[in-house]
């Protein structure tokens, strides 16, 4: 990891690949991570661990299977929200958005249990962000 400041601008321009996080930084145990997005990503879950959402432009909603039945939240930009483990969830975009992840090291984007995955999902652990 550098140890000099990253512009974000910067770091998103670095790549295009969308639903494909780039680790901008780490804190602890905690990827800190970038990611492009647009349409749909695949119902998933976490099984040990909780996953945090920042939207830094657009809008991002996630489908959420939870006792009380199924809802959506709705995330404009500057929005957080976080998705407790265990909670099977999908995100989406009607358009695209970049958003600001925390998750702690290693934790697939595909979570421990899920849908198929699509093409256009990258199933990893975070890909290093080449500046």
């Amino acid at each position: 990891m550098r140890n000099e400041p990253i512009i974000l601008s910067d770091a998103f321009a670095s790549f295009d690949a969308l639903w494909s996080p780039r680790i901008v930084t780490r804190v602890n145990d905690y990827d800190v991570r970038l990611a492009k997005v647009e349409g749909e990503h695949l119902w998933h879950v976490h099984d040990d661990t909780d996953e945090f959402f920042l939207v830094l432009d657009g809008e991002l909603h996630i489908s959420l299977r939870e006792a009380a039945g199924e809802r959506t939240v709705r995330l404009p930009r500057g929005a957080v929200f976080t998705v407790p483990r265990g909670t099977e969830h999908k995100p989406y975009t009607p358009t695209r958005a970049d958003l600001l992840l925390f998750e702690p090291t290693g934790t697939p984007t595909v979570g421990d249990r899920h849908d198929e995955i699509p093409d256009h999902v990258d199933a990893t652990t975070g890909h290093a962000l080449d500046l």
